[in-house]
């Protein structure tokens, strides 16, 4: 069998893996390696304007290709990404760190070289790295193929970041590839199948009314069409939480909105807390999300599917993948569904607050007009997210949102990676002009790759999200005022975007209008009243200031 450098194994087994592009920034631990990224025909490179930024735009791209791969170069490189893939961790999203590193002789003498701590130890920061990672590996030629494999298949089944150190002597060394392929599918029992069917059927038979809720776990196993099929086959109530927004149709009968415990809109809280039975699939309780914890959830009455456990009343069921339970759930729902009234509920509309001047119910109004099916929408957290969590998606909508990691300046990045993850789709980009502040400059990235997303930037003079918690008026809420509608000249030489900023609803819609023609990167500033929240914002945000002073 024909050799391969162990840099041209990763990156066949990164394909295999379904992966196709390696985000990053070239350093001179990763120079060797990123030569035969260049010239590979499975991976393309997506040279990123600093590693942070890379690792959210790889982030980005997990989200909507299922992997993702970033590449940083020793130390710094790799510091400066690791909010980022700390980012990937809490919110399950696998994640292919490899790292560039000095050549292994180096290492093993201790010279102190650029980028270490002058110490002569090369793995502080693969350390720093096993937090936020499920597995480490620091290859060499002799294990090269089974740690490769062994990490992508952890992150696969895991769905969690791993750490790769790739010295630059390494990189190049020659192995002989295996002929098996990679096996990432999680190990299913038989036996906790059917006792969790014998469970969940006995649960459900005696319910007059079930619901669902629903939350990003499901998303991460990639369980949007077999959860579709259920309702359609069963209908019932539905909702999902923020976190998990976009994971059910929301244009399917049923639809109940966006649950968040006592902050709930409308009639959402009591339909899912009040069914007999409340089947949960993928979900969390976060603190911002639930309005600090305030969801009432009877676990007796709860029959809850996760990645890969499932628990039903005081049962568990492991080694438990979530499809092998949906797959298990799906006749018996279908069975008993004939017993349960028609679900004849509906979201919470959006605040109808008419008005000249542009206000977040305005705003909002006109974003659910102006999304159509099929778009990718991404939200950063703060008015952003909390805002959007009201709008009721057009079918096969991706929504991205990072509440529970809540980095604010992900999203921009984060829409980076998407586009080159989804080329064909449109990208809306949902931005506070603080959390633009921190990455903006991978809009310079999306116009040299002539990509065309939809940026707003709600512009409200700072970090409103922290006025609303606490300091109203305190200058550390402040942030430098920016000509918004000059950045894409600026970050570009030929710069083919258009930009506008609005002040007023007919403004914004006649905008809208404009864009929705256009076949260009479009910018639009947003001005927005500084203290002006989304209802469900001020709910998390008194949540939040409680448990703080506490």
């Amino acid at each position: 069998m024909q050799s391969l450098t162990v840099g041209d194994y990763l990156l066949s087994r990164l394909r295999e893996a379904g992966i196709g592009h390696l985000f990053g920034v070239p350093g001179d631990y990763n120079l060797q390696f990123l030569d035969s990224v260049i010239t590979s025909s499975d991976i393309g490179w997506v040279g990123c304007a600093n590693e942070l930024n890379a690792a959210y735009a790889a982030d980005g791209y997990a989200r909507c290709h299922g992997a993702a791969a970033l590449l940083t170069t020793f130390g710094v490189g790799e510091l400066s990404a690791l909010n980022g893939v700390a980012g990937s961790y809490a919110e399950y999203l696998p994640v292919i760190h490899i790292v560039g590193a000095p050549a292994t002789a180096a290492a093993r003498e201790g010279l102190l070289l650029h980028h270490t701590l002058g110490d002569g130890d090369y793995r502080h920061f693969m350390r720093m790295s096993q937090e936020v990672t499920v597995a480490q590996a620091i290859l060499t030629p002799e294990n090269a193929i089974k740690e490769i494999d062994r990490l992508l298949i952890v992150a696969l089944r895991e769905r969690r970041p791993v750490y790769l150190y790739l010295a630059t002597d390494v990189a190049v060394a020659k192995i002989i590839p295996p002929a098996t392929a990679l096996t990432p599918e999680l190990p299913c029992d038989a036996a906790d199948v059917a006792a969790f069917a014998d469970a969940a059927d006995q649960l459900l038979a005696g319910a007059k009314n079930v619901a669902m809720l629903a939350d990003f776990l499901a998303d991460r196993a990639k369980q949007q069409e077999i959860l579709k099929q259920l309702l359609t086959d069963a209908p019932m109530p539905f909702a999902t939480l923020l976190m998990g927004k976009g994971v059910l149709p929301e244009q399917l009968a049923g639809f109940a909105g966006t649950y968040a415990g006592a902050a709930s809109a409308g009639h959402t809280q009591q339909i899912i807390e009040q069914a007999d039975v409340l089947i949960t699939v993928g979900v969390l309780y976060t603190d911002t999300i639930t309005a600090g914890f305030t969801q009432n959830i009877d676990s007796a009455k709860t029959l809850d599917i996760g990645l890969s456990s499932s628990r039903i009343g005081d049962k568990t069921f492991s080694q438990l993948p979530m499809s092998a339970a949906l797959t298990a759930l799906q006749p018996l729902v279908k069975r008993y569904a004939a017993q349960w009234p028609e679900p004849e509920v509906s979201p919470p509309p959006l605040n109808d607050q008419p008005s000249d001047a542009l206000t977040q119910d305005s705003f909002w109004q006109a974003i659910q007009q102006f999304l159509k099916p099929g778009d990718i929408v991404l939200a950063d957290q703060g008015t952003s997210a909390f805002g959007a969590a009201a709008l009721r998606l057009p079918e096969g909508v991706t929504f991205i949102s990072q509440p529970l990691w809540g980095s604010i300046g992900y999203t921009l990045p984060a829409a980076y990676g998407a586009q080159v993850a989804c080329p064909d789709r449109r990208v809306v980009l949902l931005s506070g002009d603080g959390s633009a502040q921190l990455t903006i400059q991978e809009l310079g990235s999306m116009l040299r790759d002539g990509m065309k997303p939809v940026i707003f930037i709600l512009n409200n003079a700072g970090y409103t999200v922290e006025r609303a918690i606490h300091g109203e008026h305190q200058r550390y809420n402040d942030i430098a005022a920016w000509n918004w509608t000059q950045l894409p000249q600026a970050l570009s030489l030929n710069c083919a975007a258009q930009s506008w900023r609005v002040e007023q609803t007919v403004q914004l819609v006649e905008v809208m209008k404009v864009i929705a023609q256009s076949d260009r990167l479009s910018l639009v500033e947003v001005v927005l009243p500084q203290l002006d929240v989304p209802p469900l914002l001020q709910a998390v945000c008194e949540a939040l200031n409680k448990r703080n002073s506490a």
